[in-house]
Order: structure tokens, then sequence, then C-alpha cells
């Protein structure tokens, strides 16, 4: 059985005030098309359709339309669950229309965790959607005052997952979750309380086949080959520029061991760190890239950003290298070292920040400054 997993959507999300419809539109299409190309048996989308719970409506009909797409131009099962970022209520609104033979879309949390149930030519592969929920929803949903963790909720909802699989199949979970050993991107919201216990060990899977996760952004394996991160079609942030994003081609095989493949995302627009002086850039070819520029120009550029959107309209920060150096340390051996005087701290500090020195009658104006403040201690 042929599975693409994909996750954290993030529709209706911005790049430092950019609009990204037009970047989802192109992965939502690159979507459909693998879909296609590799004949998917089951899509699935493991939470963040929306990038909040009250998306914009451009956002919520250009999913409206991929959905579609995906139920007229292919045979391929759905499962989809909510993430934190989403409303509950609104995912399973997209479950209204669905035909509940071959799309499984769970938005709130339930005690009644029924699989979708597909087959192939080696037996029933069952599918649970565990969405994403908070824990004093899920003490509710259970009926438990015990569930203090994002662990505990989701150690409850695959409890009740696992009751219902059939005996011999193959078993996939789809959930939402910061599984321990992952690795995170700036991008991410917690998903508990200040202090809480964010992460949950892999344990809470035991039995599952595949594990296809959504949440973190960098597309990962945690623990093991068969609990995967698909990671987030785009870069939201500009730590992320190395990352390269894909969808997880996943086989499963009639003992349900998987295989991986990677399908690259092409992005119409990338997300880069550019670095060197500014003038340099400025040779660059243009780029309507995300770039983040880290100058290395000893003094500021006047207008440099206007000047820099020249070339990438779509520059979005602009640093100076030399106000990001760590402070210089000293070895404690050696020789003592006198104090210096606080006129010449003055001096010292003003060429190290790249300013020219500063001229005797400057500096007769910081010694007297100086000269105040030690009289004015004294006379305290």
């Amino acid at each position: 059985m042929k599975l693409l997993h994909t996750s954290d959507l993030h529709l209706g999300r911005q790049f430092n005030g950019i609009s990204l419809e037009e970047d989802h539109a192109a992965v939502l299409d690159q979507i459909v098309e693998a879909v296609k190309a590799n004949g998917v048996d089951a899509l699935i989308i493991a939470g963040d359709v929306f990038d909040r719970a009250s998306p914009p409506q451009s956002a919520v009909r250009q999913f409206n339309g991929f959905l579609q797409r995906i139920k007229s131009e292919t045979t391929a099962a759905v499962a989809m669950i909510a993430g934190n970022h989403d409303s509950g209520d609104r995912i399973d609104l997209s479950a209204i229309a669905a035909d509940r033979s071959r799309w499984l879309i769970r938005g709130a949390i339930s005690a009644e965790e029924a699989p979708l149930l597909l087959s192939d030519k080696h037996g029933p592969v069952a599918i649970s959607a565990l969405p994403f929920a908070y824990e004093y929803a899920a003490r509710e949903c259970f009926e438990s005052e015990t569930i203090d963790t994002p662990e505990d909720v989701l150690v409850a909802q695959v409890a009740a997952a696992r009751a219902r699989i059939p005996e011999g199949a193959r078993w996939i979970i789809v959930a939402h979750a910061f599984v321990t050993g992952g690795s995170v991107s700036e991008s991410e919201r917690s998903l508990t309380r200040v202090g809480g216990i964010e992460t949950v060990r892999t344990s809470a899977f035991d039995g599952a086949h595949y594990v296809a996760l959504g949440h973190l952004h960098r597309p990962q394996s945690v623990g093991a080959e068969h609990i995967r991160y698909s990671g987030s079609p785009l870069a939201f942030g500009f730590d992320e520029a190395d990352s390269e994003k894909s969808m997880g081609l996943i086989e499963m095989d009639a003992a349900g061991q998987v295989s991986v493949e990677v399908v690259a995302f092409k992005p119409i627009r990338r997300t880069r760190v550019l670095r060197g002086k500014h003038a340099e850039l400025l040779l660059s070819d243009p780029s309507s890239d995300f770039i983040k520029a880290e100058l290395t120009d000893d003094v500021p550029v006047i207008d440099g950003m206007k000047r820099l959107r020249d070339v990438f309209p779509n520059a979005c920060e602009l640093v100076y290298v030399r106000n990001e150096r760590p402070l210089e340390t000293k070895s404690v051996d050696g020789p003592a070292v006198t104090a210096a005087e606080p006129a010449d701290v003055v001096r010292n500090f003003l060429g190290e920040v790249g300013l020219e020195n500063i001229t005797d009658a400057e500096q007769d104006v910081v010694e007297a400054s100086l000269t105040r403040l030690r009289q004015r201690e004294d006379a305290e």
C-alpha cells in the first residue's frame, strides 16, 4: 500500500507580512500531482491545515478546492486531522460531504476512535486519525482527571484506537505532537502551558506499523524509521533556509514494514540567507526569494534595505555581522592588567562599533562629563 504523508500546510499564513497564497497554491498542486503520479492509495494530512483557528476566507476556499481535486481527480483515500493551529470544528466541517468509506477527517477529540479501513492484496490496513487536543478537552472526553500532559492525551487516544483495530490488520496512526528527539524550528507554537512537559515518548505509539506525524516543520524520523514527520511544505522562518521541504511517499509491505521515499517540494520562492558586503549583494541576480541579508560592512549603509529591495523585492531582514560578534574573553592567566581609564574605555568603545576616532575637542567633552559624574558621586 502506498501512502503520501504531508502536514503543516498553515494555509493563510504570511511570511514577514508577505502573502503566501500563491506559494501555497503551488504546493497544493504538487500534492495533487504526486498523488496521481505515484498511484497513492491514501493521502495523509497530519494537522495544522490552517495557520489559525479563524483563517481568512481565501485560505478556506483554497483548501476546499484542493479537497475537491483530490476527490474528483484521484481515487486516493484521505486521512486528515486538526493540529494545534486549527479549529477542530472547522476541520470537522470538511467531513460533512466526505465519503465515509474513503475519507476520515477528524477535528474534535473522541473516545470512539474508529479507524478508516482500507485493503490491498495483502489484507486490511487500518488508519487511526487522532486529532490534536489539549489536556482539559481530553479529561472531559475520557472522563479522567489523570490526564495532565500531551503524552497522557495521546496515550488515551492510542488506547481507544487500538481497541478498534481488526485482528491482523496493519496499523497506521496519524497524530500531531512533539515526539522526544525531534528537531524544532522557530515557527512552531508550544503545545502546552509554560513550564509543562511538551514531549511525547515514542513508546506511546507501540503497535503501529507507521506513525504519520505533524507539528515539527523539518522532515525527519524520530526514534525509528516508521515514526516520521513530513515537515511543512514551505519554510516559515530563516532558520529553515537549509531545510529541504518534502512529502513522504510511504510504501508498506505485507508484514507492515515501510520504506520511505522523499518527494521534494519545488517552491516558487525560496527562503535564503545571504552574507557579504552590501555592494556585493547588489550585484547578485535579481530574485523574488525571501531574503535575510547579513552584511559584513564595517559601517551602516544608508538606505540599505531600500536599495537591497531593488534586487530582492522580498528582502525581509537586514543585520550587520559586526553587531552579532560574541564578546571577546580573556584568559585569567598571565600578567595582571591595570584598570583602564573611563575616558579610554569610551574611546575604545567607539572604535569597536566602527566609528571614527573622536577629536581632541570631543575627548575634552567626554572627560569633562566624567569629571562631573565623579564629583556628583563624591558629593553623595
